[in-house]
């Protein structure tokens, strides 16, 4: 499987950016699929996961403002990101496993398939 992310952009503080992450080269039905973020200076970190059962797991510092979603018939995740803020600014990376186990769900290391950064600017 191979990942393609997109939707990044420069938005306002308060405002609402879509990400999608498209999977190719297999179905993706079975796998964890992430979002992580690295902002300028820092570590990656986790953001978001779903799981194949669609259960959600988010960074506290996101929760209530993103939503991951799925779709497997068309092979994307997404993260919907509402009430932005400057400290969101940062590239956003998709990720997948397919055997990722729950005490790592939070890890980059849990991961083995990445897409490429997509650069999303939040101005205040």
């Amino acid at each position: 499987v191979q990942l393609q992310a997109s939707g990044g952009g420069l938005v306002q503080a308060g405002g609402s950016l879509r990400l999608s992450c498209a999977a190719s080269g297999g179905t993706i039905s079975r796998y964890t699929l992430g979002w992580f973020r690295q902002r300028p200076g820092k570590e990656r970190e986790f953001v978001a996961t779903i799981r194949w059962n669609s259960y959600t797991y988010y960074a506290d510092s996101v929760k209530g403002r993103f939503t991951i979603s799925r779709d497997n018939a068309k092979g994307t995740v997404y993260l919907q990101m509402n009430s932005l803020k400057p400290e969101d600014t940062a590239d956003y990376y998709c990720a997948a496993s397919n055997t990722i186990i729950q005490s790592n769900l939070r890890q980059k290391a849990g991961y083995d398939v990445w897409g490429q950064g997509t650069l999303v600017t939040v101005s205040s």
